[in-house]
């Protein structure tokens, strides 16, 4: 499917458009596609490249953040995957919004921090103090594990890294306010949210709802 979405996506550097297969052009401002005048233009790009360009180079990038959650007593290779996707989402421009605390929350700000890119921490504490150390914003809340829906309502989309319980109301919250959610490293299967192989894809599922292919 990416593939597919790669060779339908172009861009135009001489107008600064990015176009697709259906003759739409893409407004960054609206984040919508409509119908455009002349032939398809420009060179073939992928959809993270297109999310680079919205988020780097567009003049209208997506503020709302992209989640990434999980569990707290991660597998090497969890701890790897989040470091990957929190670099990933930074480089191109993306506010990563997280629990703020150990585990996944941690690694993901780590790789966001990396990358030079903004994490926000969500905390269930009483005092920014309890966020770790890579979280560029921490906002305490006091509220507990009800947070967990504040991290699915305030998102575009979630990523899921590992996880039990907690997690699974995340998510559960995320497709109840129908937000996407994807999967990584053995996160908890719930019908509605999409399993991804590695944090590239990962990447390139969250670039194809943000730019609302």
């Amino acid at each position: 499917m990416a593939l597919d979405l790669q060779l339908q996506l172009r861009f135009d550097l001489g107008s600064g458009q990015l176009h697709d297969a259906r003759g739409r052009v893409f407004d960054p401002a609206a984040r919508r596609w409509s119908q455009a005048a002349g032939a398809l233009r420009g060179e073939p790009v992928s959809p993270a490249h297109a999310l680079r360009w919205l988020q780097r180079d567009s003049g209208s990038p997506l503020r709302t953040p992209v989640a990434v959650i999980g569990t707290r007593t991660p597998t090497a290779s969890q701890v790897a995957a989040a470091v990957s996707i929190g670099c990933l989402l930074a480089a191109h421009g993306v506010t990563v919004l997280c629990g703020g605390r150990s585990g996944v929350m941690e690694e993901v700000c780590r790789g966001v921090a990396e990358a030079g890119g903004l994490s926000i921490g969500l905390l269930p504490d009483d005092e920014p103090e309890a966020a770790n150390p890579y979280v560029t914003v921490p906002l305490a809340t006091g509220i507990g594990v009800a947070r967990n829906a504040l991290i699915a309502r305030a998102a575009c989309c979630l990523v899921a890294i590992g996880g039990g319980y907690g997690t699974l109301s995340e998510i559960a919250f995320a497709l109840q306010f129908k937000r996407p959610v994807f999967l990584l490293e053995d996160a908890p299967v719930v019908d509605g949210a999409q399993a991804c192989v590695d944090a590239d894809a990962a990447l390139d599922a969250v670039a194809r709802v943000i730019l609302r292919l």
